[in-house]
């Protein structure tokens, strides 16, 4: 299999690197000087790639100056950022790597929560900068008595709601479809699930389909004592009508680890006394990062042994070894 040439389009772990080199002729095209030169030279011989976020957009221009292109491996739960019709129509077969970060997903998830609700970075930083002993740091709002309201019941959110049962709150749900065997209540729209809740937690994929799903008309309908938790993707808020529910008190708080221009997230944002950043670490353990390496490794070496991989999100023909 020494043979068979993977294309690694930015950086992924030391731990990934050692086992594809093991197993294939692995290029990392962000330590090539010149990168198009040499998709140019060798792009013909390429005949899968392990690519992540980190890489941008993987879409036709690439899959083009890649025409033995047989698999993407994406790291990650999300694949918004590799075009999967285009690959299908290609006969590109695309993998993620589901199911192995949705508890590290859901723990984050609470602990964000958590510290939104209960301002805990914010108690931390009266303590840091010796304002205990000029005053009590001042009464937070509380989880007691409020419904919570899932934004996407997938997996991960189902791990979220899972956890929030121990806390003896109410939840609620949005989806594509009520799910039959969910006991919690279905709400049909978005904004009608944030007109049921006082915190809305949004788990949903990214892409065009959920572009802005939580925009002004959700954020009014949460209301001023609602609160917003996004864990999926920066795109599936309107972050300029976010501010603006904060700065107008539209609603009460919200608690982010994702953004619409990641790594760059607006001052104006920050400066909001209510709010809790985290700079997109839902999966980041030394553990999970693990198991997803292994995954994106497993799909590539399943494939290119067996014509199946492991866990595929599109459904090119078969191919027979």
């Amino acid at each position: 299999m020494k043979s068979c040439q993977i294309l690694m389009p930015a950086l992924l772990s030391p731990g990934v690197i050692a086992a594809l080199e093991d197993r294939f002729t692995l290029h990392r095209l962000w330590e090539q000087v010149d990168p198009d030169r040499f998709l140019q030279d060798h792009g013909a011989a390429i005949r899968g790639m392990a690519a992540s976020s980190r890489a941008g957009q993987i879409g036709g221009e690439l899959y083009d100056r890649l025409p033995a292109l047989e698999i993407v491996a994406n790291f990650g739960v999300g694949y918004d950022t590799v075009d999967v019709d285009a690959a299908a129509a290609r006969g590109i077969i695309v993998t993620n790597t589901p199911g192995v970060l949705d508890e590290e997903v859901a723990d984050l998830t609470l602990g964000l929560l958590l510290a939104t609700v209960r301002r805990i970075p914010q108690a931390d930083r009266h303590v840091r900068e010796g304002r205990w002993p000029a005053g009590s740091f001042p009464l937070s709002p509380t989880l007691r008595g409020r419904t919570i309201g899932i934004l996407g019941l997938g997996s991960i959110g189902k791990a979220i709601a899972r956890r929030l049962d121990g806390f003896g709150v109410k939840i609620a749900y949005h989806g594509r479809s009520r799910q039959a065997l969910v006991g919690y209540d279905y709400h049909p729209t978005p904004e009608a699930l944030a007109e049921a809740c006082d915190v809305l937690v949004a788990i949903v994929p990214g892409g065009t389909e959920t572009r802005h799903l939580v925009d002004a008309a959700v954020l009014a309908a949460l209301g001023p004592q609602g609160i917003l938790i996004n864990v999926a993707r920066g795109s599936v808020v309107d972050q300029a009508a976010l501010v603006a529910a904060l700065q107008s008190g539209t609603i009460l708080a919200a608690g982010l680890d994702v953004f619409e221009d990641e790594p760059h997230v607006p001052q104006t944002l920050l400066d909001l006394p209510g709010v809790v950043v985290l700079p997109h670490v839902g999966s980041a353990s030394t553990h999970t990062r693990a198991a997803m390496g292994q995954l994106v490794v497993d799909n590539l070496v399943a494939w290119f042994d067996t014509g199946r991989p492991v866990t595929p999100v599109n459904a090119p023909p078969v191919r027979t070894r």
